[in-house]
């Protein structure tokens, strides 16, 4: 029931009836605020976004975006093995 059928596309697109309009502008389009700046807003399913999320994300990491990824994902881990009561004394140096 709709997994093999493609998406109905939902976009608003009423124009009045008596508007001149410009070539490529629509009065009542609805735009999120940043959609110009995405990249991954482009209809291609959920691989090619990863795939246009991946790129930009090797394409324009900051040194000090990276650390702060960095340092998220060891605190999400800790938090998630103190969690679990896993046993950090194995560890002993």
């Amino acid at each position: 029931m709709g997994i093999l059928t493609r998406r109905k596309n939902k976009k608003y697109s009423y124009e009045p009836r008596f508007y001149k309009q410009e070539e490529g502008t629509r009065p009542f389009e609805i735009k999120h605020k940043f959609d110009e700046h995405r990249s991954t807003i482009d209809a291609g399913g959920l691989k090619n976004r990863f795939n246009t999320a991946m790129s930009d994300y090797k394409q324009g990491v900051d040194a000090s975006v990276k650390r702060r990824l960095y340092i998220i994902i060891a605190v999400l881990v800790l938090v998630f093995l103190w969690l679990i009561d896993f046993d950090l004394s194995i560890f002993k140096f």
